[in-house]
C-alpha cells in the first residue's frame, strides 16, 4: 500500500514537469500542476482520466475544447490526442492506462 498526501506534492514550476506519483507497466499517475498560461500540447496516449482538483483551464480532446474546473472528471479515450491549457493555476490528478 502506498498513501500519497496530494497537498504536500503540489508544486508549480516555470517549466512544466508532471510529478509521477505511481508508475507500472499499465498505469501511470501523474500530478499535473500548471501555472496560469502554461499548457500541455495535444498528444496521443492510452486511456486518460483527469480529475481537476484546483483551478480552471481548457482541455482539448481531438480538437474539441471544454472548460474544466474543480470537481470535474474528463475521460479521454485510448489514442485520442489530448492536452490542457491553464487559465488559472490548475492542479489535476491524471490516470493513464495502457493496453
Amino acid at each position: 500500500m502506498n498513501i500519497i498526501k496530494l497537498k504536500e506534492r503540489v508544486k508549480f514550476n516555470k517549466q512544466f514537469s508532471p510529478q509521477i506519483l505511481y508508475a507500472s507497466p499499465d498505469l501511470k499517475v501523474p500530478l499535473i500542476c500548471l501555472e496560469a498560461g502554461q499548457e500541455i500540447p495535444p498528444h496521443p496516449s492510452g486511456t486518460g482520466v483527469f480529475c481537476v482538483l484546483e483551478g480552471e483551464g481548457v482541455m482539448v480532446i481531438e480538437g474539441e475544447e471544454v472548460s474544466v474546473s474543480p470537481g470535474q472528471v474528463v475521460v479521454a479515450p485510448e489514442g485520442a490526442k489530448r492536452g490542457i491549457k491553464s487559465t488559472d493555476n490548475i492542479v489535476a490528478l491524471a490516470f493513464h492506462v495502457s493496453s
